[in-house]
């Protein structure tokens, strides 16, 4: 919610901005600017300014929980999006000349009215950073259970961690072990429903280990029915923290959940996405692949393939040939062994460092999304020497395949470039919050924010 909060504001003030911009450049009032100077009004523009920057800013990672940016890190994206909405802009007039002369509000006012832009979302966000922190926005959550699955909660130390909820106390279940800080730990005075309305509980986070020795039912029936919102463990972490936890997951939540749907509809929205996303991006990229190609043959020769094909597994475990652009040496598996590609790995060329940075050698398998071997967005597809090695170690590893794997993904978003098994139950947990979650403009604010990982160069290897 506070997320949600903060755009509606920000969308409030960059369609105001347009008119500002106006009344300081023409030094007249907004009246006297629409009906003697500009000739048309200023709310069409206003609506496109507010669409460009509010898109550019999902792009670069202003609207994700996830953002652990300094403030100087928030201005620097703030002034990046507002720079990109203004040469959106600037098509956008060049598009609209083309229809109706009038409409042209000129280059200095789009200028103006991006600087004012990127004034007015840093003191939004200035102020809305102070008023973050306090409880005003947050959940009222009570945990039913102090033992290792209340403990999960417990983590969640940080601040950015916490921005949606307020941790009132836990109570003890049945049997278990107090294993959350001692001095959170609260006794009930009455019933549980007289409790939540004494402390304001907003919701209760049921986080017991045994569910088997007195289940309080009645009670928390009560309370659901009184408007206090009771969620398990698992659902509450996956909403808060954009991953399902491994830890506390079992079968049952992953049946009886919503979501892990593949319905016809999805499918064919999907494969129209895929299908559409690969030939614009195709369109836009030739001449840097070509130059990619260039450079490869640069470095390592005329006769050295530009390509790199790979076994990949795929949708319901199916081996497909990835195809990228080739970032290391051509001997780099000279022994056939299988090997993870490690941090400042001797065997990347030079072109092939700045090739994985920029996620420029992913650009060819928009070739296998066009096949149908892949989607824009899913799990990174992996190699079956590790698939089979991570099915036998890591539980519910074998789930990630029941969509197609993507060029970019939620656990590409959220986690580093994993080379480890630790790292790829990690990445499995992101990879789960997708197969339950995906959809069509999810997928979509994936690509945006794939933007922040591209500019900011972040988990390549």
């Amino acid at each position: 919610m506070p997320i949600v909060a903060l755009a509606l504001v920000e969308t409030l003030v960059i369609l105001f901005v347009p008119y500002l911009a106006a009344v300081i450049l023409f030094a007249a009032s907004v009246r006297e600017i629409e009906q003697d100077i500009l000739k048309h009004p200023i709310w069409p523009d206003a609506i496109a300014m507010a669409a460009a920057m509010l898109t550019c800013m999902v792009a670069t990672g202003l609207y994700s929980t996830r953002l652990r940016a300094t403030r100087m890190g928030v201005l620097v994206r703030i002034a990046a999006s507002a720079g990109a909405a203004c040469v959106l802009m600037m098509l956008f007039n060049y598009v609209a000349l083309k229809f109706d002369r009038s409409l042209d509000l000129g280059g200095k006012l789009t200028i103006v009215t991006a600087l004012l832009a990127f004034v007015a979302v840093a003191l939004v966000r200035l102020f809305f950073s102070q008023l973050i922190d306090e409880d005003v926005f947050k959940r009222r959550v009570l945990v039913y259970g102090c033992g290792r699955q209340a403990s999960s909660i417990a983590q969640l130390r940080r601040r950015s961690d916490q921005r949606g909820f307020l941790i009132v106390g836990y109570l003890t279940g049945p049997g278990d072990r107090v294993l959350v800080p001692p001095e959170r730990v609260l006794t009930p005075d009455g019933s549980l429903l007289h409790f939540a309305r004494l402390h304001r509980i907003d919701e209760i986070v049921v986080a017991m280990d045994d569910r088997r020795r007195a289940f309080p039912v009645q009670e928390l029936l009560e309370c659901r029915l009184s408007g206090v919102d009771v969620v398990d463990l698992v659902s509450f972490l996956e909403r808060e923290t954009g991953r399902v936890r491994l830890d506390v997951l079992n079968p049952s939540w992953m049946i009886f959940s919503e979501g892990f749907r593949r319905d016809p509809l999805r499918l064919l929205s999907e494969r129209a996405f895929d299908v559409i996303a690969s030939f614009v991006l195709l369109l836009l990229t030739w001449p840097l692949m070509l130059l990619t190609a260039l450079a490869i043959k640069l470095e390592d020769g005329i006769t050295a393939p530009v390509f790199y094909r790979q076994a990949r597994v795929g949708f319901e475990g199916r081996v497909f040939q990835v195809l990228k652009f080739r970032s290391m040496r051509t001997d780099a598996e000279i022994d056939g062994q299988a090997r993870w590609a490690d941090k400042d790995d001797p065997r990347i060329t030079h072109v092939g460092k700045l090739l994985r940075k920029t996620r420029i050698d992913e650009l060819p398998q928009m070739i296998n999304v066009l096949r149908g071997d892949m989607s824009f967005v899913g799990p990174r597809p992996e190699r079956p020497e590790f698939v089979a090695a991570l099915n036998e170690k890591i539980p519910y590893y074998r789930e990630r395949h029941c969509v197609k794997p993507g060029i970019t993904g939620w656990a590409q978003l959220c986690y580093p470039y994993g080379s480890s098994e630790h790292d790829a139950m990690e990445k499995l947990q992101y990879d789960l919050y997708y197969v339950k979650n995906h959809s069509l403009i999810f997928d979509i604010v994936i690509l945006l924010q794939t933007a922040e990982v591209v500019l900011w160069r972040k988990g390549g290897r």
